[in-house]
């Protein structure tokens, strides 16, 4: 299938969501790979589900940050919107959990503390991403992570935190902080409670909260509170008590403060066999990072 006069998409989808799939594919013009998201029309066109793929094509085009995919076009293809975006080569960390199972608390800690510089540029847009878990999160061969799927997010000064129809939750029950499940509320710190959720299945390797449907996997995210990792640090585990406060405000201030928290744990990374290039393959996106460290610094 070609679409938009250029963009050649693989036969088979790379995944599939609420709002659309995901094709890898080639631009012919640039002669580059791409990803295609083609949103997805049941019978006819879904208006709120426009409304979100519109919105979530402007936070990219808005968020820019290396830990972020890049936009490259957007349009129209018979009758169905499309976004045509960077192809990020990687896995995403719920794989990296399956296969591998729980990971190490430098790995951990690592892949929570760039979602955190992710979030941040994010927040400072005040843009909330409502949709943090496993599956958005992607490990790339040199390290480094990429937080995916923004079809969820709110822009804070859009107006109301609601875009959904009456009765119905938008987010995924195993990461959804408490607020969203009992105000449809969202703010920096939900995300930051996704996170927690996140960093809790990275160590141990199975989701938090789970239930045989929705609703009672609800009723653990609001009323249950989080058993403590076994054989990790003390200090790990009561900023993981923090990040999964039902509370809010008992919460890290911003991705920013957690980012600082996290760094301390993320020292000494071991290999990843199988996940990461091996050390002699250069990694100029480190390089790079490094010498803006030593900057800082």
């Amino acid at each position: 299938m070609v679409i938009g006069d250029r963009y050649v998409l693989d036969d088979l989808p790379l995944g599939q969501g609420g709002m659309g799939a995901v094709y890898g594919g080639h631009d012919e013009h640039l002669d580059r790979r791409v990803a295609v998201k083609i949103l997805r029309f049941l019978t006819g066109p879904d208006e709120e589900l426009t409304r979100r793929f519109l919105r979530e094509a402007r936070i990219l085009a808005k968020l820019e940050h290396p830990g972020a995919p890049v936009l490259y076009d957007f349009g129209t293809f018979d009758q169905r919107l499309f976004q045509v975006m960077q192809f990020i080569e990687g896995v995403t960390v719920a794989d990296l959990v399956s296969e591998h199972g729980p990971l190490p608390v430098p790995w951990a800690a690592a892949i929570a503390a760039q979602a955190c510089a992710v979030l941040a540029a994010a927040h400072a847009l005040s843009i909330y991403h409502r949709d943090l878990k496993p599956t958005n999160l992607m490990l790339c061969p040199d390290g480094s992570v990429k937080v995916l799927d923004f079809g969820l997010a709110m822009v804070r000064e859009s107006g109301s935190s609601q875009f959904t129809r009456i009765g119905q939750i938008l987010g995924t029950p195993a990461y959804m902080a408490p607020e969203q499940i009992q105000r449809g509320l969202s703010g920096p710190r939900s995300d930051l409670y996704a996170l927690g959720c996140v960093i809790h299945e990275m160590l141990t390797g199975r989701q938090l909260f789970t239930g045989v449907t929705e609703y009672a996997v609800f009723e653990r995210q609001v009323n249950e509170l989080p058993p403590d990792v076994p054989g990790v640090p003390a200090a790990l585990n009561g900023l993981l008590a923090e990040l999964l406060a039902k509370d809010p405000e008992r919460r890290p201030a911003c991705a920013e403060a957690l980012y600082e928290r996290l760094q301390p744990f993320a020292v000494n990374l071991p290999m990843l066999p199988g996940f990461l290039h091996e050390a002699s393959v250069p990694s100029p996106g480190r390089m790079y990072a490094r010498m803006v460290g030593r900057v800082l610094a």
